[in-house]
């Protein structure tokens, strides 16, 4: 039965929305980016020095850190829906306690505990995007993530620039109080959304999982043969996952999953390795380094940035289910090396030993030379963009469409959990590497750049073109990985193709709980692929 459209139904408004837990990471980037060089926030923590400061915004990086190895098992448990709003939950008390701060110690156990918010959301929100999405706009759909905190970035940027006019300590207690807004906005509308079906048909929801896989899909038609199709798809990859080992940490660490363990990890790693992060948390430092002197002007330069960084992910989310996940990485590492090295190399060149006073970071800074200046802030915002059109988006895309179901939350949290380990490290140790080594700093990050485009290149498959279920066939194939190219057609696009013949010629498909065999082109099981 055809039902009355809804936005319910509708996967580009229920992965949109769903990608506010992904705003919450940019609101936390933003309200610490835009406060650590103002004097209000410095004089009332009593100026921190370059370590304590690394402590305070890596107190975030650490609770996300452990709030992403839980998502899997409560993801898992509770759904990926009871996740997300438990992340939302949590993250409206972290910001209280953050905006009610009197010293360092309750700042960083507010941070700690948005920490642990965002590392539920971060991990359990792509997948639940991927699980609800069509294989053609999947990368799409999941790429809203990283619009999402891009947006989140800019939003409290202009909330934070423009409460650094008011002359009390207001100036940076009301962007980490509005911080509740988006988590409450989360939490209300989670309510009324939808069960993952790949969830629902793991616990044996079957009927369920149909009902909503058919909103998803057909607006509620049950028969259609899209529906029938992935239905059948999952039901077999849910089965055949029944016969295999339990489903345990243990389990993510043996072949055949170990290879696309390691390749989740290592991806999530090198995107906080390009230094994208820390170029955010530091971006006052970092252009006092380029020579922008005054507050004002500072800000001015980052919301730069900040804009540069939502308008050019918009490419890469319209694009990745077109261009592939490869090519864009590759590309995108290979840039972001070149303005690095352009970076470091003109500061070294144009720079010299300072100091600035209320700041222990910047000892090295471009004086007296506008062109070198501007030449740097050109690189840093070619530098942006190049992350924004790449591994932004498809650091969250790659890892969340690789597994099979019965590992996919336990080994996305852990490949999360990589992310927020290198966030707190890099957080934590920049401004000593800014004070001691100063531009010497841009190299290190250059250089990471050019090792995860060798290793994107040889290790990491394309995926552009198949379904959840198919990534077993495309793993466990002996391909080597720079020979992998998106499947033209996949098998579910074959299943499709069958069923409408079936019914065009009159042949009904009974669909219910117990849904029958369907005679389709194959089905892909594991690491065999049976032609029928």
């Amino acid at each position: 039965m055809v039902q009355k459209y809804s936005l319910l139904n509708n996967v580009y408004f229920l992965g949109g929305f769903a990608t506010m837990g992904g705003m919450l990471f940019g609101f936390d980037i933003s309200s610490m980016s835009g406060v650590v060089g103002t004097a209000r926030y410095q004089e009332y923590f009593n100026f921190p020095s370059s370590a304590l400061q690394g402590g305070i915004v890596a107190s975030m990086a650490a609770g996300s850190f452990v709030g992403a190895l839980l998502a899997g098992p409560f993801g898992d448990k509770y759904s990926r829906k009871y996740t997300i709003m438990l992340a939302a939950s949590i993250w409206i008390v972290g910001s209280i306690i953050q905006c009610a701060s009197v010293n360092v110690g309750m700042l960083i156990v507010g941070r700690l505990i948005n920490g642990l918010a965002v590392g539920l959301a971060s991990m359990i929100v792509p997948v639940y995007q991927s699980e609800i999405a069509p294989k053609n706009i999947r990368g799409r759909i999941v790429s809203l993530q990283q619009w999402a905190i891009t947006w989140g970035i800019l939003i409290q940027f202009f909330i934070q620039y423009g409460c650094s006019k008011i002359q009390s300590n207001a100036a940076f207690r009301i962007p980490w109080g509005i911080q509740v807004v988006p988590g409450a906005i989360l939490l209300i509308g989670t309510t009324f959304f939808p069960f993952s079906p790949r969830w629902l048909a793991d616990h044996g929801r079957w009927e369920e999982a149909l009902t909503v896989l058919a909103n998803l899909r057909a607006n509620g038609k049950r028969d259609d043969p899209v529906v029938q199709a992935e239905y059948k798809e999952i039901e077999d990859a849910v089965n055949f996952d029944k016969t295999q080992a339990a489903r345990s940490y243990a389990e993510l660490f043996r072949k055949p999953a170990l290879r696309r363990v390691f390749l989740g990890m290592s991806l999530q790693s090198w995107s906080q390795l390009t230094g994208m992060n820390v170029a955010m948390y530091y971006i006052v430092f970092i252009f006092q380094g380029a020579g922008i002197q005054g507050e004002d002007a500072n800000l001015k330069a980052s919301s730069i940035q900040y804009v540069l960084n939502v308008v050019m992910t918009i490419p890469a989310i319209l694009f990745i289910d077109r261009w592939g996940r490869r090519p864009i990485l590759i590309a995108g590492s290979t840039f972001m090396a070149l303005w690095l090295f352009l970076i470091g190399g003109l500061m070294g060149r144009f720079g010299s030993a300072t100091s600035f006073d209320g700041n222990k970071t910047t000892t090295w800074a471009i004086q007296n030379n506008d062109a070198a200046s501007h030449a740097v802030i050109a690189c840093s915002y070619l530098f942006v963009c190049s992350f924004a059109i790449s591994w932004g988006p498809v650091s969250w895309t790659y890892p969340a469409e690789i597994y099979p179901l019965r590992i996919r939350a336990k080994a996305v949290s852990l490949s999360t959990a990589s992310n927020w380990a290198f966030n707190f490290i890099l957080a934590y140790a920049v401004p000593p590497a800014l004070q001691h080594i100063q531009y010497r700093t841009y190299f290190i990050f250059a250089a990471f750049c050019v090792a995860m485009t060798i290793h994107v290149f040889f290790m990491f498959p394309e995926t552009k073109g198949r379904t959840l279920e198919e990534m077993d066939e495309l793993f466990n194939s002996d391909v080597p990985a720079w020979k992998t190219r998106a499947q033209p057609k996949s098998h579910l696009d074959n299943d499709v193709e069958v069923l409408k013949m079936q019914q065009a010629g009159g042949e009904k498909t009974e669909v219910d709980n117990q849904l029958g065999p369907v005679e389709t082109s194959s089905t892909t099981l594991g690491d065999k692929t049976e032609v029928k």
